[in-house]
């Protein structure tokens, strides 16, 4: 019977048999990772350093994401700490002080009402559902 394969052609299918068989059995479904925590950053607009008693302050906020996880959830937060005022979403009804509330887009308007004759401050925290938080401090001056 006449050979069909040569010697070298043995060793090489060998080799290449081998050699898909080591790659093949280092992929593992298990060790496959899919980032899903990204770090983000908070950027604020500008906003006016006084405030009357009675004014409303709109304050424009983005969230920049280092990366892009469409699951990603993000809540707010807020304290005052020094004199009075409310703060909303765009027309939903007034934050309470440190409750959390969810977010629904990445760019947004705050609107602060000024509600005393003092000087106010506050903060908030903008978190996601990974963990990662951010705060973000508001000053003003009473313009009465």
């Amino acid at each position: 019977m006449k050979r069909l394969l040569s010697k070298s052609k043995i060793l090489w299918m060998l080799v290449l048999v081998f050699t898909s068989a080591i790659m093949l059995s280092s992929c593992d479904k298990d060790e496959l990772e899919i980032q899903q925590n990204y770090p983000f950053e908070v950027k604020v607009m500008p906003v006016p350093g006084d405030v009357a008693n009675g004014q409303t302050v709109e304050i424009r906020i983005t969230i920049e994401r280092s990366g892009n996880f469409n699951d990603a959830e993000y809540y707010i937060r807020y304290f005052q700490f020094d004199g009075q005022g409310t703060l909303r979403y765009h027309n939903e009804p007034v934050y309470q002080p440190n409750d959390l509330y969810p977010l629904p887009a990445r760019q947004f308007r705050l609107y602060y009402t000024s509600q005393s004759a003092v000087s106010q401050s506050f903060d908030i925290w903008i978190s996601d559902n990974f963990g990662n938080e951010k705060q973000v401090s508001f000053q003003f001056n009473s313009s009465d």
